[in-house]
């Protein structure tokens, strides 16, 4: 396996077919299928770090946009953006490529879908990583009754994602200013301090964005990489993202078949220490001899804040092809 990474330009761009209609994926390197699926709010772009070190190390490194995202297809209906569609495009990815399994990685919402992709059909992934977000099994409360009670007299950012046009009135008239607050105030480097009003929240009457810090961007984001990103979503708006969020109570609904189930593949974590999905769901970490009971490895990276793969990339990649190396054949 050659020790130098490939050059950007052996990425293959295609469009799949999928039961969203066609999802866009980035491709480099070649040998087993590592499916890469990104958060909220990002694209396969999230992953250009880990693209060529993964084809370097000797993998079929592939990155898509969700749906909703980027270039693959945008349902109207916000219905179409339940777990099991998703869970099914990344099936169909795989399907696509003439491969019979995968190991999927994904960051934020992604590893949301790459755990519920590894529930629902262990017989496609082999292997699951899972960066900044930990596996909770489904069940418990309804999320809309969960959500509605955190922040006391302030709101919750997935009860304000979850109004339908609301968020996309704050967001979509500044996309670009927006989204380099939002990546600053979840970023180490520029992350509001722990006396500030948490970003997570909105006071009553107000705007998420009113908390975001201004005027610096984080390190990892440069003016190239946010008009990247501000690029994709002012071409196709935030409605598809956002809609995620407005189908958390369906995916409940959905998976009441599958409470407290267990992802027992062979897995990873890794999460940024003042992440807040690192702190606040630190009993879901502590859960992992149960709930991941095939876990390999756990990494809380210091000083990292949520955009792992993107902060703390070369940490990231050795994390990922030592665990990817480990994996059974």
């Amino acid at each position: 396996m050659s020790a130098t990474a490939p050059a950007t330009q052996d990425r293959r761009h295609r469009m799949v077919p999928s039961p969203a209609g066609r999802i866009h994926l980035v491709e480099q390197g070649s040998g087993p299928l590592v499916l890469l699926v990104h958060g909220f709010p990002e694209s396969w772009y999230s992953w250009r770090h880990q693209l060529s070190a993964l084809a370097a190390a000797g993998y079929r490194a592939v990155a898509v946009d969700q749906r909703g995202y980027g270039r693959s297809s945008r349902p109207a209906e916000p219905a179409a953006y339940r777990m099991l569609d998703l869970v099914d495009d990344h099936v169909a990815v795989v399907r696509a490529l003439g491969e019979e399994s995968a190991v999927v990685v994904g960051h934020d919402w992604g590893a949301t879908v790459a755990a519920h992709s590894a529930l629902l059909r262990p017989d496609v992934f082999r292997a699951v990583g899972l960066l900044s977000v930990p596996y909770t099994p489904p069940g418990g409360p309804r999320p809309s009754d969960v959500f509605a009670h955190m922040g006391g007299d302030e709101e919750f950012y997935v009860s304000y994602f979850q109004e339908p046009g609301r968020a996309e009135a704050e967001i979509e008239p500044d996309v670009r200013g927006w989204l380099a607050g939002f990546y600053a105030a979840l970023s180490a480097d520029t992350m509001p301090g722990p006396d500030a009003p948490d970003p997570h929240f909105v006071s009553r009457g107000g705007l998420l964005r009113d908390r975001f810090p201004a005027g610096r961007l984080p390190g990892w984001l440069g003016e190239r990489e946010l008009d990247f990103y501000a690029g994709e979503f002012e071409r196709t708006g935030l409605t598809g993202a956002l809609n995620r969020y407005r189908n958390m109570d369906t995916d409940w609904a959905d998976l009441a078949g599958h409470a407290g189930a267990p992802v027992t593949q062979p897995a990873l974590f890794v999460g940024g220490g003042l992440d807040a999905s690192t702190t606040w769901l630190a009993d879901a970490i502590e859960a992992f001899p149960v709930t991941l009971p095939g876990l390999r490895a756990s990494h809380v990276i210091e000083g990292c804040g949520h955009w792992v793969q993107q902060e703390r990339p070369a940490e990231v990649n050795r994390i990922l092809t030592d665990w990817l190396a480990g994996l059974p054949g």
